[in-house]
C-alpha cells in the first residue's frame, strides 16, 4: 500500500470525566497540540463515572466503555485509538476487534523506555495499582527490565488542584522524586510516571532527570507511537498480527458483546 501524508485522526481514550475533571481536559488537549504533528487531529473522549475508586471492578467497567468505543472510533473514520490510561484497560479486545491501530499508554511507554535504557522504575499514583502494573509488567514480557513499581499516595482531586495550582504541582512532583530515588538505586535508568495525571503534570519538566535517571514524557510518547503507527498502517496495511492473541474477532462475538440495539 502507498503511504497516504493526509491528516491523521485520534480518538483518545481518557478514563476521566471531562466536566468533573474539566482542568485536566484542558491542559491535555493543549499539551496534545504541543506535541502532535500539524495535520494530526485528536478527539479526546472521557468516561463517566470515571475510573475514580481504584479497584479492579472499575478498571473492569471503564475496560468496558473502551471497547465499546474504540469500536464507535472505526465506524466514524478514525485512523488511531489511544487508550489514555496506563494499566491499559481493553486493549487486548480492542486491538482483536478493529482494524486500526490501537495503541496503550502503558505499553507504548513501557516499550519506548527499553530503547532509552535498559532498566526501567515505575511509579504509580495509589498503591493499589502496584500488583496491576506487575501483571502488566509480566504480560509484556519486560519481568527483568523492570526493576520495581512504586506508589505515591495521591487522589483525583489532589492532581486536580495540581494542575492549576503550582505549590501543589511542586509537592506532587517532590513525591514522584521520593518514590524515584530507590528505583534508581536499584538500578533504574529510566523512569515512567505510570499514570496520565502524573504524566501530564510532569510534563512541562523537560528534560526531567532524578538522579541522572531519565523520567519519560510518557503524554508525548504515546501520540508519537499512535502517528508512527498510523503512518505504518497506511503503508503495509497492518494494526495487528491476526495470528495468535490478536485473532480478529468475529462479527457475531461483536454483536454479542455489544448486545441488542436499542
Amino acid at each position: 500500500m502507498a503511504d497516504d501524508a493526509g491528516p491523521i485522526r485520534i480518538w483518545y481514550q481518557s478514563f476521566i470525566d471531562p466536566d468533573d475533571q474539566a482542568p485536566y481536559f484542558r491542559q491535555m488537549q493543549a499539551r496534545f497540540e504541543a506535541v502532535k504533528s500539524p495535520s494530526t487531529e485528536i478527539e479526546m473522549v472521557g468516561v463517566t463515572p470515571p475510573d475514580r475508586h481504584f479497584h479492579a471492578l472499575t478498571e473492569f467497567r471503564c475496560a468496558d466503555q473502551t471497547i465499546r468505543n474504540a469500536i464507535k472510533a472505526q465506524e466514524q473514520g478514525f485512523d488511531a485509538f489511544v487508550i489514555g490510561h496506563f494499566p491499559d484497560g481493553g486493549l487486548l479486545e480492542a486491538r482483536g476487534t478493529v482494524d486500526i491501530p490501537v495503541i496503550g499508554l502503558g505499553e507504548a511507554n513501557l516499550l519506548h523506555a527499553c530503547t532509552l535504557g535498559r532498566k526501567i522504575g515505575l511509579v504509580t499514583i495509589n498503591p493499589v495499582f502496584v500488583p496491576i502494573h506487575e501483571a502488566q509488567i509480566t504480560a509484556y514480557g519486560l519481568d527483568s527490565r523492570v526493576v520495581g513499581v512504586a506508589a505515591i499516595k495521591a487522589d483525583v482531586q489532589r492532581f486536580m488542584a495540581g494542575l492549576e495550582d503550582d505549590t501543589i504541582r511542586e509537592e506532587i512532583r517532590r513525591d514522584f522524586e521520593t518514590r524515584l530515588r530507590p528505583l534508581v538505586d536499584a538500578g533504574a535508568d529510566v523512569l515512567i510516571p505510570s499514570g496520565g495525571m502524573p504524566m501530564l503534570l510532569l510534563s512541562y519538566m523537560q528534560p526531567f532527570t532524578v538522579d541522572g535517571a531519565l523520567v519519560v514524557e510518557g503524554i508525548a510518547t504515546v501520540i508519537k507511537a499512535a502517528e508512527m503507527a498510523v503512518a505504518l498502517h497506511r503503508i503495509t496495511g497492518n494494526a495487528a498480527s491476526r495470528r495468535g492473541i490478536y485473532a480478529r474477532a468475529s462479527g457475531d462475538a461483536i454483536a454479542d458483546f455489544l448486545g441488542p440495539r436499542a
